[in-house]
């Protein structure tokens, strides 16, 4: 008895050194999904391309990463997840490299889609490991719940130094070190924290083929959705696909021995309602961190550095308010922090409203360090609740499932949003635009916060730290 409480334990309190490998892989792969976005206009004039391709180095990556969700989870069934966890690294390091000295853009942009295919199984598997299942929940150190947060808002303000120091092939460079430290990091990472080999464990070419290309597709619809208007054949006729694509491995999987992604794992009603909730809130704050940073440069014409500066705060304040989920809301049902968490991004979104070619940045880059604080009450409860019913080894498909849910419903956010946001800006303004889109994010929020009441009235007690 005593020696199984002791390896619980340990597996509790996760060493420095491990804490490292299982981040550090994590933050490259937000970051990088970012980071170019400042790079687009150096990029071009230094290989002599235009805009619309070089464009392709983000959407490239984006729809890559889709590609790769899809097969992490069967690949750590069939692997096992450390393993698959370390050729991911191997895989974005190598990729790093090969963008920094891409002679071409077309070499360049054929890196970002390995960077992107290599980098998607990161998050997944090694939040897998980084808390693991409902009974088996481990602590997250208040450093490591920022750092895990951070990468996308480090993204412009970091990619904006390195290129202004260095010249845009340092935003890839700056990948090798640190990853070549998780790399090495990672062979101290215990296997009793990862789930091993599924026995009997097969691929599923076809399940992969429709689940990879269906989401390929309606990442891809969404994404030309902000850019090209909701009307246009090249936003809804890969949404339709994608969607039928879906629909079709939904009944594939329901018939499948090995499905790519075992999809019963949201089988359980409280499961469909976390990543409905989870919907939600992804939807509500990323079409903010996307719209604000744009308001700011062409309605308040600060630059693209101060922007990026702007949204560090939210980021610290996320992992903080993880961090505090953990400790403070033991005594709190997973219900009230939730809709906690909600109320507060309610309450941060509708201050928004606030907001005027004349108010100061740091009033902009408050209200986001807010409304991020609702991230820590909202994300980790849901992927609590999600992971709770399952099994070990079923962890790395609940996982990819939550991940996916998330990026399609903040590539439909964002696009949703800023179309309505370009449109309104189009006719009446930047400040009545972001007003307006401020007012059907409020409410998307409260919806949410409504939703939520449907959520088990259980102690928090999944995410205290043991």
């Amino acid at each position: 008895m005593k020696a199984a409480t002791d390896s619980r334990d340990n597996a509790a309190r996760l060493r420095p050194v491990v804490q490292y490998a299982l981040l550090a892989g994590p933050l490259l792969s937000m970051l990088d999904s970012s980071i170019v976005n400042v790079a687009v206009a150096p990029i071009a004039a230094r290989l002599h391309a235009n805009l619309p391709t070089v464009g392709w180095t983000i959407s490239g990556y984006l729809l890559a990463m889709g590609v790769g969700l899809t097969a992490t989870a069967s690949l750590a069934r069939r692997f096992g997840t450390l393993p698959i966890y370390r050729a991911a690294l191997v895989g974005f390091t190598l990729s790093s490299v090969a963008c920094a000295i891409a002679p071409t853009v077309g070499a360049l942009i054929g890196a970002r889609v390995c960077q992107g295919l290599t980098g998607a199984a990161l998050v997944p598997l090694a939040m897998s490991m980084l808390l693991g299942s409902g009974s088996t929940t481990r602590s997250m150190s208040p450093a490591a719940g920022i750092l895990l947060f951070l990468g996308p808002a480090l993204g412009p303000s970091v990619g904006g130094a390195l290129i202004g120091a260095a010249g845009w092939r340092a935003i890839f460079l700056i990948n090798v070190p640190i990853a070549v430290a998780a790399i090495v990091a990672s062979l101290r990472i215990p296997p009793a924290l990862a789930p091993g080999r599924t026995a009997g464990a097969r691929f599923d070419p076809v399940g992969l083929m429709l689940l990879g290309t269906g989401l390929t597709l309606l990442l891809y619809g969404t994404g030309q959705g902000g850019s090209h208007g909701w009307a246009a054949a090249g936003t809804w006729t890969p949404i339709v696909l994608g969607i039928v694509l879906l629909t079709a491995y939904g009944a594939w999987a329901r018939r499948s021995t090995h499905p790519a992604l075992d999809l019963e794992v949201a089988q359980h009603s409280t499961s469909m309602l976390a990543l409905l909730l989870c919907a939600v809130a992804s939807v509500v704050t990323f079409a903010a961190v996307f719209l604000l940073p744009v308001f700011l440069q062409t309605a308040q014409h600060h630059s693209a550095l101060a922007a990026g500066m702007a949204l560090l705060p939210q980021g610290v304040v996320t992992g903080v308010s993880t961090v505090a989920g953990q400790r403070i809301l033991t005594r709190i049902t997973v219900r009230t922090t939730v809709i906690a968490g909600f109320a507060v991004l309610v309450a941060a979104t509708a201050a928004l409203f606030a907001i005027d070619t004349h108010t100061p940045i740091w009033i902009t880059a408050a209200l986001l360090a807010a409304r991020s604080a609702s991230i820590g009450l909202v994300i980790t409860p849901l992927l609590t609740v999600m992971l709770k019913p399952l099994n070990t080894d079923q962890l790395a498909d609940a996982n990819t499932l939550f991940n996916i849910c998330q990026r399609i419903a903040a590539s439909l956010g964002v696009g949703v949003f800023a179309g309505w946001y370009t449109t309104v800006a189009t006719y009446h303004g930047p400040v009545t635009a972001l007003h307006q889109t401020a007012l059907g994010l409020t409410a998307l929020a409260a919806l949410g916060a409504t939703i939520a009441l449907a959520l088990p009235s259980t102690r928090n007690t999944a995410l205290t730290h043991r």
